[in-house]
């Protein structure tokens, strides 16, 4: 795959997970991390594996967290494949920034997280 193909796999990755988020569905949010995805939510924890951040967004959005939009998005090519994603974010009750998100293309031709790094700076 040619590196802007990977790119836009990549960012419709994100989309796809903004989407779901925005409509509150976990189940989508959470298919769009690897089965082994490690997420790292500061300052709540570290989730490993699909079904543990399928948990945690599922929490999120009950306690009625919506809207995320993302600014200052920043993709770099990561050096073992794929592409790291930096970006500030807000939502309708928080605001933070994604420390680092690794996206990579799998065998099915979508990227998903294999990684997430992300931090709840504060309340809105």
């Amino acid at each position: 795959m040619q590196k802007q193909e990977t790119l836009e796999a990549c960012k419709a990755g994100i989309a796809a997970w903004q989407r779901a988020f925005n409509s509150q569905n976990a189940i989508g949010c959470a298919a769009q991390y690897d089965e082994n995805a490690v997420m790292e939510a500061r300052p709540f924890g570290t989730f490993q594996g699909r079904e543990a951040i399928q948990e945690f967004w599922q929490g999120i959005i009950d306690q009625g967290f919506a809207d995320v939009d993302y600014t200052n998005v920043a993709w770099e090519e990561a050096e073992d494949g794929g592409y790291i994603l930096t970006s500030e974010w807000t939502m309708n009750k928080a605001f933070g920034v994604v420390h680092r998100e690794h996206w990579v293309v799998q065998s099915d031709g979508h990227a998903r997280l294999i990684s997430d790094d992300f931090e709840v700076q504060g309340e809105r």
